[in-house]
């Protein structure tokens, strides 16, 4: 019914899963993955007692082997179950049952896990593992080469429907640092892709106002222009790319730019500009109004 990846980065210490099926909401079933404790795939027959509880036998000091042993002790249905667990130290456990549809099977690398079932084929979570080996980029990435080497080698039986992502740091907090699903498309795994993107959009916008206040303004810079590269057509970060350009880097005339594309896009950013004049919800005193009145000088 579903292909997944466990991962971890042994540089970074980030760990993550990913998952596509053709059920539907797949990412409030699968994932599960807490920053310096662990991460949980559990599919076929799902159980998600096997993410909560998992990952607390991992918080409590269990290695991924004896949590998932304890665990599929513990299951009269386990012979339906495919879970693969991951702990911090990158110890890696899998289980196929028995009954499992066919094609079901898992591959365990020296970072990874990739586990499947209900596939067109049995060779996928094989082609999965070799493109994740082959892969660059950071953790997700390489997880998402994985991911779309499944769907090359002719994926779930029953076609595409959800996917999801969730990458969280070596450190232990339980905010993830990616948690991304697509729960109806017909392309999942590409609409996965441009969430992606767009993620890391809208964290390079968060980053701004934190090194500003450390007085790089050259990393302001940078993260402006990264926006800039993978949004370009996302209004309210266009909005937010125009405020910072004017607020912190003296680009006024590039942000006013902005500014009129988007509101001769939609007036409704107008509108909102003004609203931000009101009560200078951006920070800096006044700035919704000086763009304001220059909008109106220049029209």
């Amino acid at each position: 019914m579903t292909y997944s990846i466990i991962a971890r980065d042994p540089d970074t210490g980030q760990m993550g899963v990913a998952v596509q099926t053709f059920n539907f909401a797949t990412g409030t079933w699968v994932p599960w993955a807490e920053g310096g404790v662990g991460a949980v795939a559990t599919q076929a027959l799902a159980d998600r007692r096997y993410g909560f509880m998992g990952l607390d036998l991992m918080r409590g000091g269990l290695a991924a082997e004896a949590a998932l042993r304890a665990l599929l002790a513990d299951d009269d249905g386990r012979d339906f179950r495919q879970v693969s667990m991951l702990d911090r130290h990158g110890g890696i456990a899998t289980h196929t049952g028995a009954r499992c549809f066919p094609h079901a099977g898992s591959y365990q690398g020296a970072t990874f896990c990739t586990q499947a079932n209900m596939m067109a084929r049995g060779t996928v979570w094989g082609a999965m593992a070799a493109a994740f080996e082959a892969a660059r980029g950071d953790l997700a990435e390489r997880i998402l080469a994985a991911m779309d080497a499944a769907q090359a080698e002719g994926g779930d039986l029953r076609g595409q429907q959800t996917a999801a992502l969730l990458i969280v740091d070596r450190e232990p907090v339980r905010v993830p640092l990616v948690d991304i699903r697509v729960d109806h498309h017909p392309r999942p795994l590409d609409e996965l892709r441009r969430m992606l993107r767009l993620h890391r959009a809208y964290s390079a916008e968060g980053a701004v106002a934190e090194v500003v206040a450390a007085g790089d303004l050259n990393a302001a810079q940078t993260l402006l222009d990264r926006i800039g590269a993978l949004a370009p057509d996302e209004p309210y970060l266009q909005y937010l790319r125009a405020l910072h350009l004017a607020a912190w880097l003296d680009a006024e005339a590039e942000a006013l730019d902005i500014l009129r594309g988007l509101i001769a896009a939609r007036p409704v950013w107008r509108e909102y500009l003004a609203r931000e004049a009101a009560v200078d919800n951006f920070g800096v005193a006044g700035l919704g109004a000086r763009l304001l009145a220059a909008l109106d000088r220049r029209d």
